[in-house]
Formats: structure tokens, sequence, C-alpha cells
């Protein structure tokens, strides 16, 4: 189901998309049953292009940029949170739009000077000064890079839905957090991949995706998070599926500002 209440056929794909690598990897479903696909695109606006025109795309990236970041982030990133326990810290901050625009901007070229210049930005335009970490630096060109798409293609705002992998777990659990992490001082735990692999499973996602190859230029862990992202499609599909926060409000292009689960 759309956001306007429309119903997408039952033969439609639906896309299930985490940053990776070497861009963006996408899992493709239908909305029942064992039809599944698994590429790597190199732009978001390839995957909404696709030949399967998936007709809802659950992603993994901030959507809608505040003009000035609250006291522990947007709405939908302090609702996530607090349904997350341990995981919690999983959860983004997104910074100003304006630190965003700066991180990716042609100046200044020098990647640190950059990232130090955004980082003031994020610092001046936040309610607790806060910045933002090299981590989270090299992944803004892709929240960028979203903004840009949905910015100039309009139509696709009802179809591109924000989600969070450990949010979608959390859902698929019947509601509770995992108790194991992913990873470990930035490696994949095997314990916590097993733990995502089955409750996918329980959740109705095929077994043969659950155990896919990993494609190149992703991860393990990339290729489950997707999985994920692709179960919530379903039930956003289905209608199953709620933002959070409930009433999203909206950045100042209109793009709401909410994660699906």
């Amino acid at each position: 189901m759309l956001d306007d209440g429309r119903m997408t056929p039952e033969n439609s794909w639906l896309a299930g998309v985490d940053g990776c690598r070497d861009g963006w990897l996408v899992v493709f479903v239908r909305p029942s049953g064992n039809d599944t696909r698994i590429q790597v695109f190199t732009r978001f606006a390839d995957i909404a292009n696709a030949l399967e025109r998936p007709a809802i795309i659950a992603v993994d990236m901030p959507i809608g940029l505040p003009d000035r970041s609250p006291l522990k982030g947007r709405a939908a990133e302090q609702e996530a949170r607090a349904r997350l326990g341990d995981r919690r810290s999983s959860v983004f901050r997104i910074p100003s739009r304006a630190a965003v625009e700066a991180s990716v901007a042609a100046e200044p070229a020098d990647p640190r000077e950059r990232f130090f210049h955004a980082c003031a930005i994020a610092r001046e335009t936040s309610d607790d000064g806060k910045g933002f970490s090299k981590q989270s630096f090299y992944i803004l060109h892709k929240v960028a890079e979203l903004d840009t798409h949905l910015r100039t293609n309009s139509a696709d705002v009802a179809r591109v839905h924000e989600v969070h992998p450990e949010l979608a777990f959390w859902r698929l659990n019947g509601e509770h957090p995992l108790g194991l992490p992913k990873k470990i001082k930035g490696r994949c735990h095997p314990l916590g991949l097993e733990l995502r692999r089955d409750i996918l499973i329980r959740a109705g996602m095929p077994h043969g995706l659950a155990h896919a190859a990993t494609p190149r230029g992703a991860a393990e862990d990339d290729l489950l998070d997707a999985i994920a992202c692709a179960a919530i499609a379903r039930r956003i599909h289905a209608g199953l599926a709620t933002p959070f926060p409930a009433s999203p409000p909206r950045d100042r292009y209109g793009l709401p500002m909410a994660i699906w689960a």
C-alpha cells in the first residue's frame, strides 16, 4: 500500500536497500513467496528506475533533513532508540541539512578539512552543539544522494520509505530488541548474524535468501540488513507497518521524517 492508500499489485516487486562499499545493496522481493533478486547498484536513481520498478523501496538511510538538529536528533531517531535497548547506539543522528550539504561540497577539496568544516556547521546548527563522527561523515554522501533524488523526483516520495535494520529486527522479533550485536569491534559477529538469519526466516523471508552468498562490493551484514529492509517493505505493502513518529513532521522540502517498521 502506498501512502495515499492505493494498493500495489500482488505481483509487484518490492525492494529492501542498504548502503554498502560499492554503492547500494538491493534485495528485490515479491509481496509474498520465494521470488527474489539481489543486486548492487552504484546510484540510488538506478534502483528507482530498475527493470523491476519496485512499488515500495525501503531504504536504510535518513530521509528528511532538519534545518536545525534538535537535542538527541529527529523524533524518528529518538523513538527508534527508545525501543532498541542495547542496540540503540546503532541509530545514527542526522545533522542539519546545512552540515550534510557542506560534507559533500566541492570545497574544501581535502576531505579532512571538509570534515572539520561540516562538523563546525553541525555544531552551529544543533540545539546542543553536537558535531558528528568520522564514521558518520563517510556515509553523508549517500544521505545527500538520496535527498537530491527525492527532491528532484517528487513522484518517488510516496514509494521510498526510511527504515532502520535494527528497528526492523525489533519488529520482526515480536517487538523485542536483539540480545546480540551484528558486529564486535568492527567485525561481523557470527552468532549475531545467525540470530538475524533465524528471525528473518521465522518472519517469512525465504530460507535461500537468508543464506544467499554476499555479492561483490557488499558485506555479509549488509545483505542481512537489506533483507530486513525488504521484510519491512512487505509490511508496508500489506498495510501492517507504522511510522515512528506516528505523525511524521516534514522538512523544508516536504520530505517526511519517519522510520517505518
